[in-house]
C-alpha cells in the first residue's frame, strides 16, 4: 500500500486480515504513530501481539491477530476533544457505552480514551475500535 496516510493503511488492513479470518498482518511501512496505536491495541486485548522488523527502508510490523477486532479505522479530520468531551466522541464512534475505545494522542501520549479520561487530559482522535 502506497497511501498518504501510512496510520488509516494500517488500520485498514488489520481490519481486513480480521475480517477475512487470517491470524498475522503486516503493516508496512512503520512509523511511530501506528506503533504508538499498535501498543494501545495490545493493551486493549485486541491483538495477541506486533513486532518491529528492520528491513533496511523503513520497516515493518508483523502483527498477531486474535480475532477480536469488529471494526478499527481512522478519525479524519482529528478531532480535538477535552477531557470532560469523551461521551460525546463516543456516541459517534462507538456502537455502545463502554463498548470499544477511542485512540487519542494527548500531551502524555498515545492512550484509549479511558486513560485520558482518567489523567483528566484532552488531546486529538486519532482512531477508534470495537
Amino acid at each position: 500500500m502506497a497511501g498518504n496516510d501510512p496510520l488509516a493503511d494500517a488500520l485498514a488492513g488489520i481490519d481486513n486480515a480480521e475480517n477475512v479470518g487470517n491470524l498475522a498482518y503486516t503493516v508496512q511501512p512503520a512509523s511511530n504513530t501506528v506503533g504508538s496505536v499498535l501498543e494501545v491495541l495490545y493493551d486493549g486485548g485486541y491483538v495477541d501481539g506486533f513486532e518491529y522488523v528492520e528491513d533496511g527502508r523503513a520497516g515493518k510490523f508483523e502483527v498477531e491477530l486474535k480475532g477480536a477486532i469488529n471494526e478499527c479505522g481512522v478519525v479524519k479530520p482529528r478531532y480535538s476533544a477535552g477531557a470532560d468531551e469523551f461521551e460525546k466522541w463516543e456516541k459517534r464512534y462507538l456502537p455502545a457505552r463502554d463498548y470499544g475505545a477511542l485512540i487519542v494522542t494527548t500531551s502524555h501520549g498515545v492512550m484509549s480514551h479511558y486513560e485520558a479520561r482518567e489523567a483528566g487530559v484532552g488531546g486529538q482522535l486519532l482512531a477508534y475500535v470495537y
